[in-house]
């Protein structure tokens, strides 16, 4: 609009021009004429510079109005984060002190261990004094029933009748510190087994300390455990039970390591699992991947493991427990929900000549087969094949030693798989379990276990 104002003021002044020479007496009124239109045009210039100005001064209005806005807002985000970054201090702070009260935990429970230790050495030494005055005091009776025989038939002059008499006072007083020393024992087990409890529950709290005194193949269980009480209190060593049913029926009600000597067997340690109905003997377990299974023939034949944590029986031990009788064998699965099942099987073992071939036969449970080809077949590791896979080793393949067939759709014993597999290659390299029918089972931990069949259940001859 300025530019037409511009060039009608060119065009006036031009003609201007051209009238005063035209008319050279009209000139000053020309002049006057002129001098009014550009004081009109000047104004009018003021006059859109100022409209300018204003619309300027109202976009330069709302663009401080939005600049306030965001500052505002600006503001609120960093008050927010600050909030947030002192929560998260405080938080830091509050992890930073419960780690060190964990570590100040981890150093009570490894002085804890310490202590068990040393209880245990303590029970051992006593134990042999117990056995040593037990060997003595046998001897002793001995002579005194051949001195009483002689006394029936000759009697005896009154010094030998006091030697007699004084025979007699130390035997009690041997029978005492026998007696004394075995409710020593059983106290100081008293105090392990809580010792043990504690130390469980600090396990939880602190899952990577490992725990130096479970017991494993190489370590006997807890002097409590080993003892057989005979009727009048005292040990009798050469009463072991066969089973952990028979641990059950003789009075243990508490899960954990036992002495057993099945077929008179030489006797080696089981974890015995105990409920209300009787006592099973566990032979797998598998619960963290803290123990390899993807073992050899002789580590498979002998077991490996520790038997209150990972492990595997051994085929040479769970082969002298199951051809005593009828036993069922029972298989505990648990999913990455925390769901559950089971399954029992008829079940029995053959020896080291048919390669510890399996027998099974379903009985019940909640756990869909997934055994059902695998009865029959030999153990197979993965450096000795049995299976029925033509081309390749099961073992070899999939990892673990088990009764594979060719390869089946059950392997118990292979590698332990944090969260569900991806894909079906991961799956039968693990842990996994496949129906017939149906989807395969996501397997967190495993436990089997076997137990005589019950007397109403076992078939009439």
């Amino acid at each position: 609009m300025v530019t037409v104002h511009l060039d009608a003021r060119l065009v006036f002044l031009t003609l201007f021009v051209a009238l005063s020479s035209a008319f050279p007496g009209q000139s000053e009124r020309v002049e006057d004429l002129m001098e009014t239109r550009s004081r009109f045009a000047m104004l009018e210039d003021v006059r859109l510079v100022a409209n300018g100005l204003l619309q300027l001064g109202h976009s330069l209005r709302e663009f401080v109005h939005k600049t306030k806005s965001q500052i505002t807002d600006i503001f609120q985000k960093i008050s927010i984060f600050d909030t947030s970054f002192y929560q998260l201090s405080t938080i830091t702070s509050e992890i930073k002190e419960e780690e060190e009260e964990l570590m100040k935990t981890t150093g009570i429970l490894k002085a804890s261990n310490e202590k068990v230790i040393n209880l245990s050495q303590e029970i051992h030494a006593k134990m042999n004094n117990i056995l040593e005055n037990r060997s003595q005091l046998q001897q002793k009776v001995v002579e005194l029933e051949e001195k009483i025989s002689v006394l029936i038939h000759d009697p005896l002059p009154a010094d030998q009748m006091d030697e007699i008499s004084a025979l007699k006072d130390v035997i009690d007083a041997q029978e005492k510190s026998i007696s004394d020393l075995l409710k020593a024992v059983r106290e100081q087990h008293e105090q392990l087994s809580q010792q043990k409890i504690k130390i469980k529950i600090m396990e939880e709290k602190v899952p990577y300390q490992q725990c130096t005194t479970s017991p494993s193949f190489n370590q006997e269980p807890l002097v409590g455990n080993r003892l057989n009480a005979s009727a009048n209190g005292r040990p009798d060593l050469n009463d072991h039970p066969s089973d952990c049913q028979d641990v059950f029926d003789k009075g243990e009600r508490n899960s954990g390591v036992y002495l057993v000597k099945p077929n008179q067997s030489e006797p080696f340690s089981v974890y015995c699992d105990m409920t209300a109905d009787g006592g099973s003997t566990v032979i797998q377990r598998r619960q963290d991947g803290s123990v390899e299974f993807d073992q050899t023939w002789e580590k498979y034949e002998n077991g490996f493991g520790s038997l209150e944590r990972e492990f595997w029986l051994g085929l040479r031990k769970i082969h002298s427990i199951a051809r005593q009788g009828d036993y069922i064998l029972r298989i505990e699965l648990e999913d990455w929900k925390q769901g559950r099942r089971s399954a029992d099987y008829h079940f029995s073992l053959e020896g080291a000549a048919l390669h510890y071939a399996i027998r099974l036969r379903p009985l019940s449970g909640s756990l869909e087969d997934a055994l059902g080809n695998q009865t029959g077949m030999g153990f197979t590791t993965k450096d000795r094949d049995n299976d029925n896979d033509a081309e390749a080793n099961c073992a070899h393949s999939y990892t673990g030693g088990w009764w594979f067939n060719a390869c089946g759709d059950a392997n118990l014993n292979g590698k332990y798989i944090h969260g569900r597999a991806r894909g079906r290659t991961e799956r039968r390299r693990g842990m996994h379990w496949k129906p017939s029918r149906g989807s395969s089972y996501s397997i967190r931990t495993t436990k089997i276990s076997i137990h005589p069949v019950p007397q109403d259940r076992r078939p009439s001859h």
